[in-house]
């Protein structure tokens, strides 16, 4: 779809096709790209302004874990950056938007999925600016939108700035302040990094730091999570996945701000006080600024009339189809929804096999 056939289609924004999918970011590309080589008639409805997801969102600094061609989408090579073994978020934005361009994907935005809903041999798909009924849906929105704040006593009486991960930008913009960074994974640890040259870093985790060792990145991580799955799927014991490896993937600045001496990690803290934190113990120390990076949760609120919420929010999944909506497939979430699908290289597998499923064929 050029441009202008984009600009019509919203501008009618009612109509019947074969699948609707929610969200242009990476799992969504995935998923279009799968369902034009199964020949389904399809739209991508995105709430950005532009191409590029939640990479569009992220601090400047923020790297991938893996190479450029280990940090692909089916079908396009991610091309390297020059300079760089481990590409910037500028660098994903741009070959996403390349990628978008090139599969001629029919992509309409902004576009603000509302509410799901069945609609007799339909799904209705209810958005800001009109609505399209579906044979399927793949719900690719992701995590971004939903940070996660954890309920820590005395959060309400801090009187310096708080933020998620979500919400930062760049060092300079606490350069000289007493900051205190919450988290032990990967963004954690690169906006401590990040952090540990121009400013009074404190940085808490709930338990040690796990780093990867130095030569691991996101290949191996990959790798891990689909022999994971692999192994539950046949009944063997299970692996570990990830989570056997560490925690911390070590990219070039947390590795040097790390053997630099400068992340030392301390115990989470029990309260926040109006000046700062506070450990078990009665110890003190002051912030002027605490950054919260504690995850985040799926982004499925559209899909709240369908009625499929089970505890923690997810929706129980026959690889990515719901088990009591078998029109509704769910991509891009994290292991739930299959293998590493959360990450550029491995959302492709599992979007291939949700338009296999919706074209009537095996998944696998």
């Amino acid at each position: 779809m050029s441009s202008h056939e984009t600009m019509e289609a919203e501008a009618e924004a009612e109509a019947d096709v074969d699948v609707v999918v929610i969200g242009g970011g990476q799992a969504g590309l995935a998923a279009g790209y799968h369902l034009r080589r199964a020949g389904l008639g399809f739209v991508v409805l995105d709430a950005q302004s532009g191409p590029g997801g939640a990479w569009r969102h992220t601090w400047d600094s923020l790297r991938l874990f893996s190479p450029a061609a280990y940090s692909s989408l089916p079908g396009r090579l991610m091309p390297p950056q020059p300079g760089e073994p481990y590409p910037d978020a500028a660098h994903v934005v741009s070959y996403l938007t390349d990628y978008e361009r090139r599969y001629e994907l029919p992509v309409v935005r902004p576009v603000r999925v509302e509410a799901v809903r069945r609609d007799g041999a339909f799904l209705r798909v209810e958005a800001d600016s009109g609505t399209w009924r579906a044979r399927a849906v793949v719900s690719a929105t992701g995590t971004w939108s939903r940070p996660f704040l954890p309920a820590v006593p005395g959060r309400a009486e801090f009187a310096g700035v708080q933020l998620h991960s979500v919400a930062y930008r760049r060092p300079e913009d606490f350069a000289g302040r007493r900051v205190v960074v919450v988290g032990g994974g990967n963004s954690a640890a690169q906006i401590a990094a990040d952090l540990a040259y121009g400013s009074a870093l404190t940085w808490v985790t709930p338990r040690e730091p796990r780093y990867l060792a130095d030569d691991i990145d996101g290949r191996a991580l990959f790798n891990a999570a689909t022999a994971r799955r692999r192994a539950l799927d046949a009944g063997r014991a299970d692996t570990g996945g990830v989570a056997s490896l560490g925690d911390i993937v070590s990219v070039p600045p947390v590795r040097a701000a790390r053997d630099a001496g400068l992340l030392r990690p301390r115990p989470m803290f029990t309260r926040l006080t109006p000046t700062g934190i506070e450990w078990a113990d009665g110890t003190r120390a002051d912030a002027d600024a605490v950054i919260w990076c504690t995850g985040f949760r799926p982004a499925l609120a559209h899909l709240s009339p369908l009625g499929l919420r089970r505890p923690r929010g997810r929706i129980s999944t026959a690889g990515t189809e719901a088990l009591d909506e078998p029109r509704l497939h769910l991509v891009g979430y994290g292991d739930w929804t299959g293998p590493a699908s959360a990450t550029l290289i491995g959302v492709g597998r599992t979007a291939r096999d949700a338009a296999r499923r919706i074209g009537g064929g095996p998944a696998r």
